[in-house]
């Protein structure tokens, strides 16, 4: 067989290696997929600067799945109501346009952090309160959200998915989110599942070593348990860089929150949380725990270079 023929047969097989998953193996792509679930816009924030150093430092893809669009939020909005020129306060008025004007709050915050992709569910945001079952039990389809994620995730073949950690101060629809998030992950035949992460923050000031290191699993949800033998990975929003090291993390979390103007309170949150704390669900296989810690160091590194003026 001449050199010449022999190149020309092996043209086609390496063309299909070139578009398989085995060229990304053997070239050592470390591409992350991730999805974030969350239960209104702006529930984003709690991992805005993890986010931001995924996409913008590991250059991997991160979207987001948006349960309600967050038109309970009104009691807040009197501020936005000039800069809207709505009165978004009235419940009436609030319900009608907030939708519109989360939706687009949040994918002005998302292109600070590098949102991918958006998967609006449009499920009723009610009121406030603690209580997942009101959520999950009468206002959101929950079976369908369900199968929405499990396509969501089946398709994307996602390598982390992030949720709200649903300890139990918390917002009852973000709990109710992570568990039905918890739930479709399970449903998942083992080989096929992301690791899953519940999201809580806390500052330095914080007088236990973490905010809610005592928390095991949500009473009646047992799918919620945090597994204790790994760490709680936390990514530091105060790491400094740049000229005279005067920049850090905090930046892009003010930022993004700033764009969720029709919420008055989240501006009040700014420079506020020093960490990003993330927990390993029981869930998860105890394999993930070695790639998790090494996705953390990853993200610990510094990518700007040191500049002398």
């Amino acid at each position: 067989m001449s050199r010449k023929f022999f190149l020309i047969w092996l043209l086609p097989i390496y063309c299909f290696l070139l578009k398989s998953n085995f060229c990304f193996a053997i070239s050592g792509d470390t591409t992350l997929r991730v999805l974030v679930v969350i239960a209104h816009p702006d529930d984003e924030s709690s991992a805005s600067c993890t986010i931001y150093k995924i996409t913008h430092q590991l250059h991997s893809v991160v979207d987001l799945a948006v349960i309600t669009n967050g038109e309970a939020g009104y009691k807040y909005s009197t501020l936005a109501e000039d800069y809207y020129g709505l009165k978004l306060t009235d419940p009436e008025v609030g319900r009608e346009y907030l939708p519109r004007i989360r939706k687009e709050e949040l994918m002005n915050a998302g292109k600070i952090i590098g949102i991918n992709n958006y998967f609006f569910f449009d499920q009723k945001d009610d009121k406030y309160g603690l209580n997942p079952k009101s959520p999950l039990d009468t206002f959101w389809n929950t079976s369908w959200v369900k199968q929405h994620l499990h396509d969501i995730i089946i398709t994307a073949r996602y390598d982390y998915i992030f949720c709200l950690l649903p300890e139990s101060g918390t917002h009852g629809g973000h709990k109710a989110a992570t568990i039905l998030t918890l739930q479709a992950v399970k449903e998942l035949p083992v080989s096929q599942r992301p690791i899953i992460l519940g999201i809580s923050g806390r500052s330095k000031g914080d007088t236990a070593l973490m905010k809610y290191s005592d928390f095991d699993e949500l009473q009646e949800y047992p799918i919620t348990k945090i597994n204790h033998s790994a760490p709680v990975f936390s990514f530091d929003r105060t790491q400094k860089f740049g000229y005279k090291d005067a920049l850090d993390y905090r930046i892009i979390y003010n930022w993004e929150i700033a764009e969720h103007k029709s919420q008055g309170t989240m501006q009040t949150f700014m420079n506020k949380g020093d960490y990003e704390d993330f927990y390993y669900f029981d869930l998860n296989a105890s394999g993930g725990i070695q790639k998790t810690k090494m996705l953390f160091e990853r993200l610990k590194v510094n990518p700007y270079p040191t500049k002398v003026y």
